[in-house]
């Protein structure tokens, strides 16, 4: 092991000085914290924490090509890590869009970034909604069909912590967004949970589920700062990205 590879890097999102924090073996899955214990890979995946905004990161995903993360992470294994993602979770994001916006739902054009197999997509076409899915994992050839003028909401489910470059996802919902749009997305944010100097036993920093960027809420500003976006979180674990809050949006994003 390098000091290169162990001492400073830059931090993905602000660019500061992020140092190692540590390291865990690939197979730590979130399925942990319910007694699921997959057997040790030996393959280590080391995690580096910046001082400043707080991300937590690791940063040799950001060399693997996307056949790279569909054979070793999302392949027919998955399941076992992730149980609810085929479709128990998609049920429940669906039912909570159609919940918050279903009278306007005919009239905003709806991307489910990072959408799985489409199942919240489906759910909300079926209620009358103008909706498509896009999740690079699944079908990197859907883009041309994803990326189609612009979208009044951009819905990222569990999708910032798979991200091995965050500031090019930022860069790539603000293009995709349009100037009154809204940006809902859950990730949770890793405060009380990672400090430094501190082992990393946090459940949701786990490599293989993918989970590989986590975010601190200040983090999370700084990305929303870099695309003009402004950042508001209902939670430790949904949030929302804007510009200009519409009207359809108003009982949702309260600005004050």
């Amino acid at each position: 092991m390098s000091n290169a590879f162990v001492l400073n890097r830059p931090c993905l999102v602000c660019g500061e000085t992020a140092v190692l924090l540590d390291v865990v073996d690939f197979n730590k899955s979130c399925e942990e914290q319910r007694g699921k214990f997959l057997p040790l890979s030996g393959v280590p995946i080391y995690y580096s924490l910046c001082r400043r905004c707080g991300f937590l990161f690791a940063s040799e995903f950001a060399e693997w090509t996307l056949d790279d993360f569909r054979s070793k992470i999302y392949n027919t294994g998955y399941i076992d890590v992730d149980p609810d993602y085929p479709d128990a979770r998609p049920r429940v994001n669906a039912r909570n869009v159609l919940k918050m916006f279903s009278d306007h739902g005919a009239r905003i054009r709806h991307l489910d970034f990072g959408g799985g197999s489409g199942t919240l997509s489906k759910l909300l076409v079926e209620n009358g909604w103008c909706s498509v899915s896009y999740d690079p994992f699944v079908d990197d050839s859907a883009w041309e069909a994803a990326n189609i003028g612009r979208y009044d909401l951009i819905t990222a489910f569990e999708v910032f912590e798979h991200v091995p470059e965050p500031r090019k996802l930022a860069t790539t919902l603000a293009q995709l967004l349009t100037s009154d749009g809204v940006v809902l997305f859950s990730t949770l944010t890793s405060d009380g949970h990672v400090a430094p100097n501190r082992r990393l036993t946090w459940w949701y920093a786990s490599p293989r589920n993918g989970h590989i960027s986590l975010f601190s809420k200040k983090s999370l500003a700084i990305l929303a700062e870099k695309e003009s976006f402004r950042f508001g979180s209902f939670s430790p674990g949904f949030h929302a990205f804007w510009k200009t809050v519409p009207p359809w949006a108003e009982h949702i994003i309260r600005v004050r």
